[in-house]
């Protein structure tokens, strides 16, 4: 898949964090892990795995802080 097209994948995926069910949450966060893993960007993927935990335990705000976070690091990818 291209850059930009992962890119475009990598946000959609984030924006769609909002609604749904913990575990399907948590596994949008592990699609874009693993994709992050693919483009070898190593250190945003660790930060997806932490919102994932985060999400997991129930910390909300560090949640929030981390997709936030990716959001706008993944944009620059661009």
């Amino acid at each position: 898949m291209p850059t930009l097209a992962r890119v475009d994948f990598l946000l959609s995926t984030l924006n769609a964090t909002d609604i749904g069910t913990l575990e399907s949450i948590a596994e949008k966060l592990g699609q874009v892990e693993e994709e992050l893993r693919a483009m070898e960007q190593a250190e945003l993927a660790t930060r997806a795995a932490e919102a994932r935990q985060a999400l997991m335990r129930g910390d909300l705000p560090e949640f929030k802080r981390a997709r936030a976070y990716l959001q706008s690091k993944i944009g620059h990818l661009r």
